[in-house]
């Protein structure tokens, strides 16, 4: 155990992606293999660092041998690894996906790019203080906004203009309050963060400029404006991992400060039941406005933006001391990779569907079931697992945060989750009942590669799985949100 904490796993999950951007971009004839070895590396790596994490209460990594406040340090603990492994499965699934989706022309922009964003979150994840987060945020977006443009286009150019500008401005909120707190108490690393913060208007004022940029780039009601527009428009893999990875990125910033920094603080109370009113207000319109769309991308677009919802949910159910539920925040934690899983497949399927018909139209979609039986059966799984149906690992989740609401009395969260939960199953269904009825149009059908299919089909499987392994899941999860906690209340 000793010889495996001593190896810089967490590092070489950063220089290797990163590496691999470099080294796609000055030869683009070999891109491809170096993004599919690189995607496929992370996995044995993040099971290393696994291995080293488990058993303590995290690891530190002095970058160069310099540590806080002057040195660049890392951390690798269990709620870093829940985000680190979210984006290891689905990068892999996408990475598989993208190989077959790309022509030559794109595919020589997109591994580049995908590499430089998976290194981004990698580094993301294993931050220990809030000046890194925010340079690797920035370059998260920025990788994210050239992946949304690279469809080309009309409509992805508008999409990722929007996007850029919404990026831009939350990080430039975020960055206002990491000052603020940099002027209160000299230091930006957690650690030291946690020792020197008090409760006061700095801390307050810092809190609420924080919290608000990150729900802009998480796409929280109503700050959403930019997501259906960016993905409905961006090519499939790209959908996929702007919904299940890149906002997911934001909210784990906002998991450790309120886990770490803000918990010990009166404020959050209050700051907790408005995040909570937005996440409600998310479900229901977001849920609705899947409901009503024409095209499947949109759908699934904006059944992002209610998903989104439940996890903020976390945040009113709050303990007496005015610490987060761990019950509640371990039901988030699993939302976070079921919805990744879930939603990534659906964009995937979706992409499918566009190559096959040459369109996403729903009342157009002809019969789809008897000629993409696979990509059906995906869309499906994947569907059923964001409604919260048995046995998957959406299930599983939602039930784990009905079970902490119901606990706190919280009527009006139940009302909501339940609501949310119906008017997903419409929309899903909404699109599964097109799949096996004709279009009134004909058209010329396209093939779509068998890898596409199977790739799609292997992520919704694994959100069903997900949901019959809780009890090897679920200490973890309690590990990841304990540890952060026991620190606040010190």
């Amino acid at each position: 155990m000793s010889a495996l904490a001593a190896l810089p796993w967490d590092a070489v999950l950063i220089l290797l992606p990163l590496t691999g951007a470099v080294a796609a971009g000055l030869w683009p004839r070999s891109a491809r293999p170096i993004g599919l070895l690189v995607s496929a590396g992370g996995i044995p790596i993040l099971v290393g660092l696994g291995t080293a994490v488990a058993g303590t209460d995290g690891l530190h990594h002095a970058v160069g041998g310099w540590g806080a406040p002057l040195g660049i340090e890392l951390r690798a603990d269990a709620l870093s690894l829940v985000f680190l492994a979210t984006t290891a499965l689905v990068g892999l699934g996408v990475a598989l996906y993208a190989d077959s989706y790309f022509e030559p022309t794109l595919a020589r922009w997109f591994w580049p790019l995908w590499l430089f964003l998976l290194g981004a979150l990698n580094a993301l994840f294993l931050s220990a203080d809030l000046f890194n987060l925010y340079v690797t945020l920035e370059l998260m977006g920025l990788a994210a906004v050239a992946l949304t443009a690279l469809g080309g286009g009309r409509a992805a150019l508008t999409g990722a203009m929007r996007y850029l500008l919404a990026t831009l401005l939350g990080s430039l909120v975020y960055l206002l309050g990491v000052a603020l707190l940099y002027h209160a108490t000299g230091t930006l690393d957690f650690g030291l963060l946690g020792q020197r913060l008090e409760a006061g208007p700095a801390s307050r004022t810092a809190l609420g400029l924080m919290g608000a940029g990150l729900a802009l780039k998480t796409a929280l009601f109503p700050f959403h404006f930019w997501l259906p527009p960016a993905h409905a428009s961006a090519p499939a893999p790209v959908s996929a991992l702007l919904s299940a990875l890149v906002v997911k990125a934001s909210f784990y910033i906002l998991v450790r400060l309120w886990l770490e920094l803000f918990a010990p603080l009166a404020a959050t109370a209050a700051t907790g039941q408005v995040l909570g009113l937005l996440g409600m207000a998310a479900i229901l319109w977001g849920s609705w406005q899947a409901l009503r769309q024409p095209r499947v991308k949109l759908l699934v677009a904006y059944s992002t933006v209610a998903q989104i919802g439940y996890l903020f949910l976390a945040f009113p159910l709050l303990s007496a001391a005015g610490l987060p539920d761990a019950a509640a925040w371990r039901a988030v934690l699993w939302l976070v990779l079921a919805h990744a899983l879930a939603k990534a497949a659906m964009f995937l399927a979706a992409g499918n569907l566009l190559r096959f018909g040459g369109h996403d139209r729903i009342t157009d979609l002809d019969c789809v079931a008897q000629r993409l039986p696979l990509t059906v059966a995906a869309f499906a799984l994947a569907g059923v697992s964001i409604a919260g149906l048995p046995p998957t690992g959406g299930f599983i989740g939602k039930w784990l945060l009905l079970e902490a609401a119901l606990l706190q009395g919280r009527w009006d969260l139940v009302t909501v989750m339940l609501l949310g939960g119906l008017l997903a199953a419409g929309y899903v269904f909404k699109v599964v009942g097109h799949f096996f009825t004709p279009a009134a149009t004909r058209h010329e059908a396209q093939r779509v590669p068998a890898r596409m299919e199977w790739t799609a089909l292997g992520l919704a499987v694994l959100a069903l799985l997900l949901g019959l392994a809780p009890g090897i899941l679920l200490p973890w999860f309690d590990s990841a949100v304990v540890m952060p906690m026991a620190g606040a209340r010190q």
